[in-house]
């Protein structure tokens, strides 16, 4: 069994809390799919529900953080060591909407601009993903380690496309084209966090996505490295929680993964 700081302690609590939630609102919003008005309003209250147990949480533990929340916004922190949390309460809300079991609370903690402690929580599947820095990652206890394989034609890579008014798609239409013709396979779940987690657990062999905040994946991409993952930015510049960009794969996939779909970007671009 791992051994967890307090502060990741108080992580996992958070976690654990708005997780109760936000289970018993996704029964609610398999009932609300057959009404005329639709479930969205429901899910955004359920969503500021869990951003706010969460928030209650971490200010009782940790009054002098910052915080960083989707629904929030940002709130500047007062200690020396500039912590803040980055949280997203519900990452995967499109899935959450339509009843799809596939989503997670992911909250991160960044000190002087590094990323320190992270929780992904999928509360359907009763998975919890954490990570230390320097302390490995772990899955409820399970010490997690990304995936062997070394050949793009054996690996399943995960990804997330643009929607409507969002993202750049012919430039996501030119990476998938090369992505498919050189893998096994490409998956798009919905929830950035998960994809991540799964990357450091060895269900996904790499993961590449653009048009992300720092909600979305800073705790994810802890995770993933400390499993032994290599996470940058498409153009192969350091990752930060702010990029633009985020891949991850393992380290005999990465270079190979990263040239890859960024040349179909430039590509896609001077096209």
């Amino acid at each position: 069994m791992a051994t967890r700081s307090p502060v990741l302690n108080v992580m996992m609590r958070a976690a654990d809390k708005a997780a109760r939630g936000l289970k018993r609102d996704f029964g609610e919003v398999e009932n609300l799919q057959v009404s005329r008005k639709g479930p969205a309003d429901f899910v955004s209250a359920a969503d500021r529900r869990a951003e706010e147990t969460i928030r209650r949480e971490l200010t009782r533990a940790r009054p002098e953080a910052g915080l960083l929340m989707e629904e929030g916004g940002g709130e500047p922190g007062s200690d020396e060591r500039r912590s803040r949390f980055i949280v997203d309460p519900l990452d995967g809300t499109s899935n959450f909407l339509h009843g799809l079991p596939h989503f997670a609370i992911s909250i991160a903690l960044e000190q002087r601009g590094e990323l320190v402690a992270a929780v992904v929580y999928d509360p359907i599947k009763e998975e919890q993903f954490y990570a230390e820095k320097g302390g490995g990652a772990f899955l409820n206890d399970r010490r997690l380690r990304v995936s062997a394989r070394d050949r793009l034609d054996a690996a399943l890579i995960a990804t997330g496309a643009p929607y409507k008014g969002h993202g750049d798609r012919p430039t996501f239409l030119a990476e998938v084209d090369a992505v498919m013709a050189e893998t096994a396979g490409i998956r798009r779940m919905g929830s950035a966090a998960l994809d991540l987690v799964y990357v450091a657990a060895g269900r996904y062999d790499g993961y590449w996505e653009r048009d992300l905040s720092p909600w979305d994946t800073a705790a994810g991409a802890l995770i993933a490295r400390e499993a032994g993952a290599v996470v940058t930015q498409i153009d192969g510049k350091p990752f930060k929680p702010e990029s633009q960009s985020i891949l991850a794969a393992n380290v005999d996939l990465e270079v190979a993964l990263q040239r890859l779909i960024y040349a179909a970007s430039k590509r896609a671009k001077s096209a």
